[in-house]
């Protein structure tokens, strides 16, 4: 089956036109320049931890062109900066020259194509693009963007920028490029989660929840629905003019990640809550009917 795709799927689309026009999709199926693609295996690794400069990104690709591998040379690596955090200042940066991976280094696939692991660490991909940990030039939230291009022997070559729609998705998931979320290692201490309900029930949720390297802790008040009880919730009594409880997260030194969730609630209009780091400083305010749910952005890094 993968001698019957090689000519009409397989390459690289770089379409062109007739000076007759034409609707007909077979005629941009049979007239195309073939190429080269790195079709996605798996992504093994999209976070970076900002804290750790050994933090690794990592990809399986296949790569793909026109004699099943034969004229494969090498992967070219770049990355490029993402900031999504203007209040420190833009940082973001074009795709830099990272590193080069031989054909050598790949080994025959199942399907006798060339199958190789992609990787690069934090530190390789911040030094490429002249960043610094200096406070300013990144901060959990920003994006590295890992780009991907494939030389062939001949000289030829094919990135994100070449990629026609029908390669970039579908079955073939050839992207040439990846998102990589910066996180950090978390400040160790005790977090303070000062939690709100202006009706006085309580919350009808599980709050929020913080996985701490795969351990799991909760902050919520206590409802008063039927058999609802959020487990680790913080019992009050009713009180028709509000309540509030503090719940602690505690997190060890040397973690490596905490991700922080909110669960909603059943009536949004009534909860609020604020989080503060272990040095007092307040990192997240929830107001009194933001509503929303999912990961909050709490991150405040290990010195």
């Amino acid at each position: 089956m993968r001698n019957i795709f090689k000519f009409l799927f397989a390459s690289l689309f770089v379409v062109t036109f007739s000076c007759v026009d034409s609707e007909n999709t077979i005629d941009t199926v049979l007239d195309y320049e073939t190429g080269a693609v790195l079709r996605t295996i798996s992504v093994n690794n999209a976070v970076l931890n900002s804290s750790d400069s050994m933090s690794t990104f990592s990809v399986e690709v296949e790569e793909q062109d026109e004699a099943d591998g034969a004229l494969f040379l090498q992967v070219n690596v770049y990355s490029q900066m993402k900031d999504l955090s203007p209040d420190n200042g833009n940082s973001s940066t074009d795709f830099m020259y990272v590193r080069s991976i031989p054909a050598s280094d790949f080994a025959t696939g199942p399907v006798g194509l060339p199958r190789g692991t992609i990787e690069v660490t934090f530190g390789d991909a911040a030094a490429a693009m002249g960043l610094t940990a200096n406070g300013t030039d990144y901060v959990p939230g920003d994006v590295f963007v890992i780009g991907l291009e494939v030389e062939l022997t001949d000289g030829r070559t094919y990135d994100w920028t070449s990629a026609a729609g029908i390669i970039t998705g579908g079955f073939f998931s050839s992207p040439f490029k990846y998102n990589a979320l910066l996180t950090c290692s978390p400040m160790d201490g005790d977090y303070v989660v000062d939690m709100q309900d202006s009706y006085g029930d309580g919350w009808q949720s599980d709050g929020i929840e913080v996985n701490v390297d795969g351990v799991i802790q909760l902050a919520s008040i206590c409802g008063y629905w039927g058999d609802f009880v959020p487990t680790g919730c913080v019992p009050v009594a009713f009180n028709s003019g509000g309540v509030s409880a503090s719940a602690t997260i505690s997190i060890p030194l040397g973690a490596e990640s905490a991700i922080w969730t909110y669960y909603g609630d059943a009536w949004p209009g009534e909860v609020s809550f604020q989080i503060y780091a272990p040095d007092g400083s307040l990192v997240y305010d929830h107001a009194q009917g933001a509503g929303g749910s999912g990961l909050l952005p709490v991150a405040v890094c290990a010195l």
